[in-house]
């Protein structure tokens, strides 16, 4: 294993051996044992998406290839369970499958994980569940998880129906929690990293910043488009079927938008055509970004180059460590004003 270097020590990085108290949140299509096993060796906790990997037998294989690629680095998997429970879900085979690979770390999300607890932690296994609201992480804490990830109405994928802001989390967060939370929503600058840490934070979740990670196998013309956004070029939808989405807005976004605006009990079937992940998979394949709800965040204002994932999480390093500085410098002057 790789002994990182630590340049912010913090319960996230103690816990798993990080250089930095990031985490790769996991990526719908696209974390895969390339790009988090890139995470791994850059010294942040990435998610390898089961979701991704719907057979058994190429999930393992992808475990295994990551574990072969993360030079003994730590990883964990993703597991986003449904809402509700479906005939022939097979959430706990998916946990199973975990546990026999000799995986340490998962991220749930989606719903409570309340059932699957009792095996994990028999088998060593840290659980990060993952809410958009501080309220769910309170629930969470209860049951015993090890941490939670916390993000907020900035972010892309799923910010809740409350859209509280990342902000307002943190220091909501700081004040009802006791166990180590990250902080994710519009998180794609080292400074906000550094912020988040002052407020309690163990950590910060990061999605959009990395999506245009040479890692990533997504087109180029994808990457581009992102490259291209600001801030303000994201849409919400899906809210209607109670499921909040914010995505890159285009062509889908748009339509999705107007039936919610102009019709009634919308249901996930008249939907669905519209939003098929398979619609956005098509996405990052071709690079064309017109159709699919390909998730994206506000944090695209921080979108620039496509480079290396240990370039970003360097530059995310430095600017953090920037922050701090410039925070110590504040307190250092406060004492100084007091003394006089």
């Amino acid at each position: 294993m790789t002994t990182h270097t630590t340049s912010i020590a913090t319960p996230l990085t103690e816990m798993f051996n990080l250089r930095l108290p990031v985490i790769a949140g996991g990526l719908m299509w696209l974390s895969d044992a390339n790009y988090v096993s890139a995470a791994a060796r850059a010294g942040i906790l990435g998610f390898i998406t089961a979701a991704t990997f719907p057979d058994d037998d190429d999930l393992r294989a992808e475990i295994r290839k990551c574990r072969d690629m993360s030079e003994g680095n730590i990883f964990g998997v993703n597991v986003s369970m449904l809402p509700k429970l479906v005939p022939g879900e097979k959430t706990e085979d998916v946990f199973r499958l975990i546990i026999e690979e000799g995986v340490k770390v998962v991220e749930t999300s989606g719903r409570n994980p309340e059932a699957y607890l009792p095996m994990l932690k028999e088998a060593g296994v840290k659980v990060i569940h993952k809410v958009p609201a501080v309220k769910y992480a309170i629930k969470a804490q209860s049951l015993g998880v090890d941490a939670v990830s916390i993000v907020g109405a900035e972010c892309g994928g799923h910010p809740g129906m409350d859209m509280i802001g990342s902000f307002v989390n943190s220091a909501m967060a700081l004040e009802q929690l006791d166990i180590p939370f990250m902080i994710g929503g519009g998180v794609g600058h080292g400074a906000q990293i550094a912020a988040a840490l002052t407020m309690g934070a163990a950590g910060a979740v990061i999605g959009t910043k990395f999506l245009v990670a040479e890692e990533i196998w997504a087109h180029e013309d994808y990457k581009q488009r992102l490259i291209a956004a600001k801030e303000t070029d994201t849409a919400l939808i899906m809210s209607s079927i109670k499921n909040t989405v914010r995505a890159l807005a285009n062509d889908t976004t748009a339509e999705v938008q107007t039936i919610e605006r102009t019709e009634d009990n919308i249901t996930i079937q008249r939907l669905l055509p519209l939003i098929s992940g398979q619609i956005g998979k098509k996405a990052y394949e071709t690079g064309d970004c017109s159709k699919g709800v390909l998730s994206a965040g506000h944090s695209l204002a921080f979108v620039h180059a496509i480079a290396p994932l240990n370039d970003i999480v360097t530059e995310l390093e430095t600017q953090a460590l920037q922050a701090i500085e410039r925070a110590a410098s504040l307190h250092a002057t406060l004492k100084m004003s007091k003394a006089s």
